[in-house]
């Protein structure tokens, strides 16, 4: 009963641009990693890349280039896990204060809230946060089981292990990149979600930008473009 109590704190615009972020955020990872064959987007080209490179890695005699590449990939996954954490306690310090955020509200001349709100309009946000964190972490790992995969490739291109090694380094990098890229989404969805703490149609106005960015980026960008280009 206490919690639709608090339910009650909310208006139905703030329900309705709540709705819109799950919405958007389901959406656009659906579209980006189920994109039609006719129109793929940026990450499934580069997933095809990411088979082309283990396919040549399994061809060469050294394969010292492709370990650096990989170890900075898994760089990139620790980063972010790193920083995610620390957002995410960085949300949970402000939960505990929702109090002040009341005093911040009150100097910039906002409409007043209950403390309750604040809380939950933050949840929003450390419920993402967290999300990114776990998809980085998984990717890291995933990075790491190639990495092992890669060691296990023949280093004669003719033994029959070898092409079937690489395959499977391939389809495990391209998991712990999907991992990777949704934590980035997660990220992106968070960043938006502060908008709430303005008003519900800060926070629609938010989605709307970071699903067009997103949108761009994967169907619409230069990136694109260049990774389609055969000349």
């Amino acid at each position: 009963m206490e919690w639709i109590y608090r339910l009650t704190e909310f208006s139905r615009c703030d329900l309705s641009a709540l709705g819109l972020l799950v919405i958007c955020f389901f959406f656009i990872g659906l579209l980006i990693e189920n994109a039609p064959a006719s129109y793929p987007s940026v990450s499934q080209l580069m997933a095809e890349y990411r088979r082309s490179w283990m396919r040549h890695m399994a061809a060469r005699d050294v394969r010292i280039f492709d370990a650096q590449v990989l170890n900075g990939l898994r760089q990139g996954t620790a980063f972010f896990a790193s920083a995610t954490m620390l957002a995410t306690g960085g949300v949970l310090a402000l939960i505990g204060n929702a109090d002040k955020l009341i005093d911040v509200a009150d100097d910039l001349s906002l409409q007043p809230v209950a403390e309750v709100v604040w809380e939950i309009k933050l949840f929003l946000t450390l419920l993402l946060v967290t999300n990114a964190f776990l998809k980085f972490v998984w990717a890291h790992r995933l990075f790491g089981y190639c990495a092992i995969l890669m060691a296990a490739v023949p280093n004669a291109p003719e033994d029959p292990q070898c092409l079937q090694m690489s395959r499977k380094a391939g389809e495990v990098n391209i998991t712990a990149a999907r991992s990777y890229n949704r934590g980035l989404r997660a990220i992106y969805f968070s960043i938006a979600s502060i908008a709430w703490l303005i008003s519900p149609m800060a926070l629609m106005a938010a989605t709307v930008i970071t699903f067009g960015v997103l949108l761009r980026r994967e169907f619409l960008s230069r990136s694109r473009a260049l990774l389609l280009d055969e000349g």
